[in-house]
């Protein structure tokens, strides 16, 4: 089945617990500060499904057409095939909205290819995984993630002696039928958007915090979960035409609460094992196919904010400068290094047991550093090219609404080549991606979103080639005699 963009709205309409401050939000599709987001998430279930996109977007198994994230990749041909998917639902939102549909699908796909490691000793999930995966891929699901622990509680013990409430989610109680978990999970990106979490672990947890190793995957409107979430931009957005992206593409930050939330045993994936709770991740392709969206993304918003960069320079007049030249050329320098990472990932592709396959894993994290330690000098580049053009515009767009001074607006405000609304426009859309309120939560993701840069650099250590690399120092050593 696959869903339409009304068909998904509605399907929000569920009774979830959301809350923005205070307030209690009882419908995210109609909503100020959701409304906007949750039309932009509905658009790409409308393009999966356009019969325009098909070959593109979907791909067909035992007779049903599916969105194509949720292929199980067996050739480098599909591999390639899913990088389009990724590009294509990317570009749509410009690259801003870092949780679309597809990303933590990747996840699943990769852990339903090897859902064998679900099994030990003490309990047997992988039939759970595997059913998993197909009740999202067959009901065109959205899913969201939350596996981080709260701040703060790496003294569990000081919890206790002071008498406060361990603010860790963990399993409290177990019955016949499931599990009861009480506690916290952050950062749930989109999660007011999506149909389902996944509540785990990606930070390792000592053996003797196992009430914590609950990893499960259960819908968003279940009874006693919350989602609490962040500042909301595109409540504060002052139109569309002055802040576009805030307006349209706030994909919201929530933390999860869990009070006396039932677990199904079969909505258990693993229980009561510190280790395996992340070996999950990094033991299978989960955390590489699911990440390597993320730097398919990254590719198109750098290439969207490139265009603006260049756009900025030609309404400024500087574009024939020779160091403005200069600093475009290095944008577009930039652009051209993460599109070869990206390809990379793909046409160096891993096999897999089973028959499956995965990107390159240690060219992922490679990007993924990459992109780190580049964004900040990409909008602070944009930011100087920009110059005081955004301070020099009118408050906001209701100048235009008054005849008399849109008149002097565009009077005094035009160029030889370039209206005053066109360069008005252009510098509300810049300011919003690299200025607002909106872009300082988009330099913390892109910072952030799988952890501080040093978890980056281990990943990228954990992976290297480090027998090749030092066989090559070593066999030069061997070339030559010692004296």
């Amino acid at each position: 089945m696959q869903l339409s963009g009304a068909d998904y709205l509605k399907s929000l309409r569920d009774g979830r617990k959301i809350y923005l401050g205070g307030e209690q939000i009882d419908d995210v599709t109609t909503h100020p500060a959701f409304r906007n987001a949750a039309h932009s998430f509905a658009m790409i279930y409308d393009l999966l499904k356009d019969p325009v996109n098909r070959e593109m977007l979907t791909y067909k198994e035992d007779g049903e057409r599916h969105a194509l994230y949720w292929m199980m990749p067996r050739s480098s041909e599909d591999l390639t095939r899913r990088l389009r998917c990724h590009q294509y639902i990317a570009e749509q939102t410009y690259g801003m909205m870092g949780r679309t549909q597809d990303f933590y699908a990747g996840f699943i796909v990769a852990l339903a290819m090897h859902p064998k490691i679900f099994d030990t000793h003490e309990y047997k999930f992988s039939q759970n995984v595997v059913a998993y995966y197909n009740r999202l891929r067959d009901g065109d699901l959205f899913v969201c993630n939350a596996v981080t622990p709260p701040p703060g509680i790496r003294q569990r013990e000081s919890f206790i002696q002071r008498g406060k409430t361990l603010p860790a989610l963990r399993v409290v109680r177990e019955n016949d039928s499931g599990v009861i978990v009480n506690g916290v999970k952050m950062l749930a990106t989109a999660a007011p958007f999506a149909h389902e979490i996944w509540l785990g672990n990606i930070q390792r947890l000592a053996p003797e915090f196992k009430r914590e190793a609950i990893t499960c995957g259960i819908p968003i409107n279940t009874p006693g979960l919350s989602l609490w979430s962040r500042k909301s931009f595109e409540k504060h957005a002052v139109s569309e035409f002055d802040n576009p992206l805030s307006y349209r593409y706030d994909e919201s930050d929530c933390i999860v609460v869990c009070e006396n939330v039932h677990i199904p045993w079969e909505r258990v994936f693993v229980y009561d094992n510190a280790d395996l709770s992340v070996d999950i991740y990094y033991n299978t392709a989960a955390h590489s196919m699911g990440n390597h969206q993320a730097t398919v993304r990254y590719h198109s918003k750098l290439r969207f904010l490139a265009g603006i960069a260049r756009r900025i320079t030609e309404v400024s007049g500087s574009i024939n400068i020779p160091a403005v030249q200069d600093t475009l050329g290095h944008i577009a320098a930039m652009e051209s290094m993460i599109a070869a990472m990206v390809q990379g990932q793909v046409h160096d592709f891993e096999k897999l047991p089973g028959g499956y396959v995965n990107i390159n894993r240690r060219l992922m994290y490679g990007a993924i550093y990459w992109c780190y330690t580049h964004y900040d000098e990409l909008c602070t580049t944009l930011r100087e090219l920009m110059g005081g053009g955004t301070m020099q515009m009118p408050s906001d767009v209701s100048v235009l609404e008054n005849p008399e001074l849109r008149k002097k607006f565009e009077t005094y405000w035009s160029t030889p080549e370039h209206n005053a609304e066109h360069r008005f426009k252009l510098f509300k859309a810049a300011w919003d991606a690299v200025g607002s309120e909106f872009a300082g939560r988009h330099m913390l993701y892109e910072r952030f979103y799988i952890g501080p840069a040093f978890i980056a650099r281990m990943h990228a250590y954990r992976e290297a080639d480090w027998e090749s690399m030092c066989g090559m120092t070593d066999k030069l050593l061997a070339s030559y005699p010692t004296p």
